[in-house]
């Protein structure tokens, strides 16, 4: 992951009660929660996870999940995301625990992105109020605003963070492919264009039906079922962090058919362009 890629949406500590309580949450950008008093509880992929104070918690970007409180509650949060996505993405590479114990200097890590950074914080803890285009432009805005040094210093204190997950992770592929990581890179060079699998094919310096093979052991999926999905999570991005028009968004992604763009966004998300980006 590069560390230049890196962009903050916001940051700080979120005194909370049993208005906490939120279903079907998914947004483009990865939140990172350092709990501080009382307890939660998110739900992800089926499973219940209780929210506790000494503990870290990392929720992916794109990353279906609900939130439970039923009494006081506090805690730190980080929302940040990648401008451009990579395929050296660490969420790419890595299985990452949903949680892990904290250490006296994350929790200074915490305070010091917040404190220096107070108009960060969010302006109410509903997704509604926050999750949404006008709202995270302007975050995303206010982050490119920062000084240069600041900028450093919060994704030096993110990416500190972000090492906590990965001593505590494993490899997604048991033994990585050079050849696999080569075709990430290429995909996520080319969103903009048109990708056949024989230029895939070429890059990997591989058969077609070897590409494919390796494709589904490492993703479960096939190289151009991956191109559409990495050109969905980049709408994603796009709706909510500009005002590109849905059509510019389909260009700029590659799509000649805006109408096939718009079936196969609602078909990943379970929303039109337009409905995404209004929710």
């Amino acid at each position: 992951m590069d560390s230049d890629n890196l962009q903050m949406l916001n940051a700080g500590l979120a005194k909370l009660d049993r208005n906490w309580n939120w279903n079907d949450i998914g947004s483009p950008f990865t939140r990172i929660y350092c709990v501080t008093q009382g307890r939660a509880w998110i739900i992800i992929n089926s499973r219940k996870i209780e929210l506790r104070p000494g503990y870290l918690y990392i929720i992916p970007a794109f990353t279906r999940h609900s939130y439970e409180c039923d009494g006081p509650f506090e805690h730190f949060y980080l929302h940040i995301y990648e401008r451009q996505h990579c395929g050296d993405s660490i969420f790419d590479q890595y299985e990452l625990p949903t949680e892990i114990r904290a250490t006296s200097t994350d929790i200074e890590l915490f305070e010091s992105v917040c404190r220096r950074n107070p108009d960060s914080a969010l302006p109410a803890f509903n997704p509604e109020v926050y999750d949404n285009s006008s709202s995270l432009a302007d975050f995303a805005r206010r982050f490119d605003e920062l000084g240069e040094a600041e900028k450093m210093f919060i994704r030096g204190a993110v990416m500190i963070l972000l090492s906590r997950f990965i001593d505590h992770s494993r490899y997604r592929n048991p033994k990585p492919d050079h050849r696999l990581q080569a075709v990430m890179n290429y995909i996520d060079a080319h969103l903009d264009s048109e990708i056949e699998l024989d230029s895939l094919a070429a890059e990997a310096g591989m058969s077609k039906a070897y590409l494919i093979r390796l494709f589904r052991q490492g993703f479960d999926m096939t190289p151009l079922a991956y191109v559409n999905k990495r050109r969905m999570e980049k709408a994603q991005l796009l709706l909510i962090t500009t005002d590109m028009p849905v059509k510019e968004i389909a260009y700029t992604l590659g799509f000649a058919d805006c109408s096939y763009f718009n079936r196969l966004f609602k078909k990943q998300t379970g929303h039109t362009p337009m409905a995404y980006r209004m929710r």
